[in-house]
């Protein structure tokens, strides 16, 4: 009875898919919406990557509900992982009664590739207005170089403390920037708050570059703290 539910779930759920893949087709022309956006958003925020400046301004509550709902997993995993273990040293996992090593490929590959791990990811943050990128983005790629570090150095232990006051702080000044938009500008995360800058350029698009820094500032150090908290 089970498998025959089973077949038929899968069976119901291939078609819904063969529908949607055999109505699906390649729009030719822009939408109005995106006509809109492809011309306000250089235009009014002086940003090239077009979906960074939609996501950081013009969509600023969205955002500050994602990062809202990345700090309640990574509180969540902290409380549910923690536990009078992690007041102690962490040991290398045992295998057959034998120490496990991280090999000397991990090891030595991880000393070359870290400093081009962190190094790219803070391109990819503060050149998000300008690029394929941002603060999520960037944010992941410093928190994927904390996890191979943490493959390297199985028992090196990661500072929560200063990662916690970190977080805190980049949301904090994060909502701060989006209280003065509200004060000085049009609107809750409005970018008009410094100048636009020379289009194009690293310094420009106002405060977005600013922002997009501390969106991967945050995320990287919840990642990092989710990530460490799944370490045996």
């Amino acid at each position: 009875m089970r498998r025959a539910f089973s077949f038929l779930a899968v069976l119901a759920f291939g078609v819904i898919f063969a529908e949607l893949v055999s109505g699906y087709g390649e729009r030719q022309t822009l939408s109005a919406l995106a006509i809109h956006y492809l011309t306000e958003v250089p235009a009014d925020l002086g940003a090239s990557n077009v979906v960074t400046g939609i996501l950081i301004s013009f969509r600023g509550f969205d955002t500050l509900g994602e990062v809202t709902v990345l700090f309640m997993v990574a509180a969540s995993v902290g409380l549910l992982l923690a536990s009078e273990a992690d007041e102690k040293p962490l040991s290398r996992p045992v295998v057959r009664g034998k120490e496990q090593r991280p090999s000397e490929l991990v090891r030595n590959g991880a000393e070359v590739v870290l400093p081009l791990i962190f190094l790219f990811g803070i391109y990819v943050i503060i050149n998000g207005h300008l690029s394929a990128g941002g603060g999520f983005q960037g944010g992941a790629v410093v928190a994927s170089g904390v996890m191979l570090m943490m493959l390297a150095y199985p028992t090196g232990p990661i500072h929560h403390g200063f990662l916690t006051i970190t977080e805190t702080l980049a949301g904090v000044f994060y909502v701060s920037i989006g209280i003065l938009g509200m004060v000085f500008a049009g609107g809750f995360l409005d970018s008009h708050i410094l100048p636009r800058g020379n289009f194009g350029t690293l310094f420009s698009a106002g405060a977005i570059p600013l922002i997009s820094t501390l969106l991967g500032i945050k995320v990287g150090a919840e990642l990092s703290v989710v990530i460490d908290r799944f370490r045996s």
